[in-house]
């Protein structure tokens, strides 16, 4: 477990060819407010649509404890051109006995298709089988909301199967599709 604590309390920085990936900080509050308030950004995901600036605040000193505690965690997606919070990625939950670990993650609609999610992506499971030494990254998205498996497969992940109601979020329980990519898998 300690192994895990020094890399989430110590979260690296990664780069791609358009983005930085990099822990997030307080001083990003403006950024994550801007895309965190529209409804459709927070419709797939288990958080709710941000109210004010201080909802911002509050979501990133929940992240900043996850650091100081060394808990599975995200990353800010940056634009590596204006230095620009758009969005988040990381893991959700590791498990050390299986090397397994889910991943998660939300953006800007002002950046959907265009690419960025699968970039970023792409990046964090390579961080995933190379320095955390996972054999298994998992990720599920609502039925309906299939775009975010179309990023999964472009990554090389697999569709496993859909979990009925597996879910409940925004008071209603919601079918999942789970995708994962093992360490042996190709990676596109």
């Amino acid at each position: 477990m300690l192994f895990f604590q020094g890399i989430f309390s110590h979260l690296p920085t990664l780069e791609t060819e358009r983005l930085i990936l990099r822990p997030m900080r307080m001083s990003d509050a403006r950024d994550l407010f801007a895309y965190a308030q529209d409804p459709e950004v927070s419709r797939h995901v288990l958080w709710d649509t941000h109210r004010s600036l201080g909802e911002s605040r509050q979501f990133l000193r929940g992240a900043l404890r996850q650091y100081r505690r060394g808990q599975p965690s995200s990353f800010a997606i940056t634009l590596k051109d204006s230095g620009r919070m758009i969005g988040t990625i990381g893991f959700m939950w590791v498990n050390l006995d299986h090397q397994s670990a889910e991943v998660g993650y939300s953006l800007s609609r002002d950046y959907w298709n265009r690419g960025i999610m699968t970039e970023a992506l792409r990046q964090v499971v390579a961080f995933g089988f190379e320095r955390l030494r996972l054999n298994r990254i998992e990720a599920q998205h609502e039925v309906d909301n299939p775009a975010s498996g179309r990023v999964m497969a472009h990554v090389g992940m697999q569709y496993e199967g859909t979990l009925r109601k597996r879910i409940k979020n925004k008071g209603r329980y919601v079918d999942v599709a789970l995708y994962a990519i093992l360490r042996e898998d190709p990676r596109l």
